[in-house]
This record gives structure tokens, sequence and C-alpha cells, in this order.
């Protein structure tokens, strides 16, 4: 094991040391609602309650005061984050750039979700915090309890019967699963845009993988043993600061960073975007998703977690986790994905394709160095990723 993949183990073990105790203050930082109208946009912030207790924060942008279109009929889009990360990433780019400002100024009503676990989401009307029950979920509750929940409301409040989506990274992981084990959601669901699709990691070429998988992909283990329920990589102003002036002083320290987790280079990355990222990521989550993710890296498979043979036969009444059904997919969803994506690459993308039954689009970024983090803080990704976004969300629409 070389000295980057020690270093990020020792981190790990650090996080966790100090999950239970993180100093991080939202007080202290830029919330997505301030940062949305410190460009002059509207902002609301919503909180939703999960059936088993969490409190999601949603933020809402539900106009454009450029298009001034708070009386018309603006369709509700809900947008959802990857691991450790927030509502923010799709705001970190600013107005010209980032997803969520476009689509308000394309005449939709911009909703952003929050799962459990990160730094907006960091409550639970029936357990504490500082409880490892409070860290016993995975990106499949996330899935089936936290994006139903999320949508269920903003149709209420919207009083619209489907809404669109657009997830990155385990936002898409999230989408997927909803929607095999709550087929009832297709309906809800206008239609469905998966930036950088995560599902299957086969070939996965993230050191990450390489290093950890085979330490934590396997239930059991002492290193599964030692991370399970807890939170994995809290958000902590000390690092962050540390991250930030790093940033400012060199981009390869900047690059570093993120580049532990995604690889690939960062030749289309936006510095200013990406500065503006860590100030509130990483975002906190469960290590269990992390887990959960590693265990499809070793299993090759698309399937819910393993918690080892004697309690998968307790939950599911067989050995092995089951597999998400993805031809229980109807809603009209649409892939885009890149061939530098070391995380969720072209390879496991295809396999993603040809499992993923009633797939409208299987959209290639034919720029050869987009990475799995260029969906969110590329210079270029408006006119590589987001324009063609709203274009296709347009053509569902009666604009």
């Amino acid at each position: 094991m070389g000295p980057i993949a020690y270093a990020l183990l020792f981190s790990l073990v650090a996080g966790l040391a100090v999950a239970e105790k993180s100093d991080y203050c939202l007080s202290e930082i830029v919330k997505s609602d301030e940062r949305i109208r410190s460009h002059g946009y509207p902002a609301e912030t919503h909180e939703v309650v999960t059936e088993d207790g969490y409190v999601l924060t949603l933020f809402r942008i539900p106009y454009s005061h450029k298009l001034k279109n708070q009386d018309k009929k603006r369709p509700p889009v809900l947008l959802q984050h990857g691991l450790f990360s927030n509502s923010d990433c799709f705001l970190c780019s600013g107005p010209d750039n980032s997803l969520a400002y476009l689509l308000a100024d394309a005449g939709y009503d911009v909703w952003l979700g929050n799962a459990r676990g990160n730094i907006y989401s960091r409550q639970n009307n029936l357990i504490s915090l500082n409880s490892h029950k409070f860290w016993h979920f995975s990106w499949h509750e996330i899935g089936t309890i936290d994006i139903a929940t999320m949508i269920d409301y903003i149709l209420d409040v919207t009083q619209f019967a489907s809404l669109q989506y657009a997830g990155h990274s385990q936002g898409t992981t999230v989408y997927l699963v909803l929607l095999t084990e709550r087929p009832e959601y297709n309906k809800k669901i206008k239609s469905g845009h998966l930036l950088a699709p995560c599902a299957f990691f086969e070939h996965g070429r993230s050191f990450v993988f390489r290093t950890l998988g085979s330490l934590v992909g396997e239930p059991g283990g002492i290193w599964n043993q030692l991370m399970v329920d807890t939170e994995l990589i809290p958000h902590n102003n000390l690092v962050n600061r540390v991250v930030d002036n790093g940033c400012h002083m060199s981009d390869t320290i900047c690059n570093n960073a993120f580049i532990m987790f995604a690889n690939g280079g960062y030749e289309n990355a936006n510095a200013s975007s990406m500065s503006v990222l860590i100030e509130t990521h990483p975002g906190g989550s469960s290590s269990n998703q992390g887990i959960h993710f590693l265990q499809l890296y070793k299993s090759h498979e698309f399937r819910q977690y393993d918690w080892g043979t004697k309690k998968n036969n307790e939950l599911y009444g067989q050995d092995t986790p089951p597999v998400y059904d993805l031809s229980k997919i109807t809603a009209p969803t649409h892939l885009y994905s890149s061939t530098n994506d070391a995380l969720c690459g072209p390879e496991d993308v295809d396999t993603l394709v040809r499992e993923f039954t009633h797939l409208v689009e299987d959209y290639r970024v034919p720029v050869q160095s987009f990475n799995h983090l260029d969906f969110i803080i590329a210079r270029n990704m408006k006119q590589e990723v987001n324009d063609p976004i709203i274009k296709r969300m347009n053509s569902y629409e009666d604009f």
C-alpha cells in the first residue's frame, strides 16, 4: 500500500474519530439559500421529515428574477447531489454556468435536495446525531425514503402531478434505487437526467477502489467492522480552511484534494468553482454509503447492502443481497457520462445501458478529458452538459 493510500486511511480513521464531536457550524459558512440570494435570485428553505425521523433541508429557487415569472406556471425540478456532497454542488459555478440557476432562468421551479447526514440534514426527531443508530443507513435508504419524501413534498407544494429530476453521481444511484424498489414513483418523474451515472463499478479505476475495495468491500472484515454505522469524512472547519488556503496557494494542492476520489486530471476544472465547492465539502455522509459502493466494486453487481450471510438471510431471506431490477424503471431517463470518469467509467455505463430496459438516451460527453467532477465544476459544463439537459427537459414541457 503506497503513501497516498495510507494517508487516505489515516484521514478516514481521523474522520471517524472526530465525527461525533465535529466543530463545524452552519453559521460560519455561506449556506445554499444565502448563496442563491447573493446572485439576485429568490430563495426559500423547506424542511421535510422522513418516516424514520430524519429532517431534510430542501432549498428552492421558485422563479427567476430575470424573467419575473413568479405569476406563471413553473414546472418543478429536483436536483440531487452525490456522495460527500450537498446542494451547493449545483450552485458553485455561479448563475452563468450552474445547473440550478440555468434551470431557473429557463422557467423552472428549482428544488435542491440534501440527503440525510450531510451538513444541511443532520437532525433526526427520534435519534441523536451522536448515536451510531443515526448513521445506520446507506444510499438505499436515501433512495427509497429521502428522495420519495422530497418528491411527495414538492408535488404537494407545487400542485403538479410529476417533476423533472437531475442527479449527479450518487444522485443517480438513489434515483435508480427509488424507481426499482418503489416503482409507483415512475409516474411521478416526468423525465430523469443522470450525470455520471453510478450503478456498476467492475472497471472502476479510482485508487479508492483499488486500495479500499479488498479491505472494506467484504462484510465481516476488521476495516468493515471499524467503519460501519458512523460518519465518514465529516465536514470540519479546520480541514476546510487548510484545503481552501491550499487552493489559493497552489492549483496542484487543490486538485489533489479532489483527485483522491475522482482521478483523471483537471484540465476542464474551473478553479473558482472548486474553491467555492470546498467551502461546504466534504458535506458528510454515512460510512455505509461508501462501504456499499465498494461492495458493488467487489461483486460486479448493482445490489442491496451486503451484511453477511446470516444477516442477509434475516433481512432478505437469501444468502446474498437482492439485485436491483432495472427493468422496473419506466420513467423517461437520459444518461450523461464521460470517457475520463475513473469512478463510473464508460465500460460500466455500457453495463448499465444493457440492463436499463426502458432507457431513452445514452449521451456521452464528446470531450475526452471530461471527468467525474467536471459535471459540476468544469468551465465547459454549460455547453457540454447543462444546455443539453435543459433542451431535453424542455421537450417534456409545454413552454
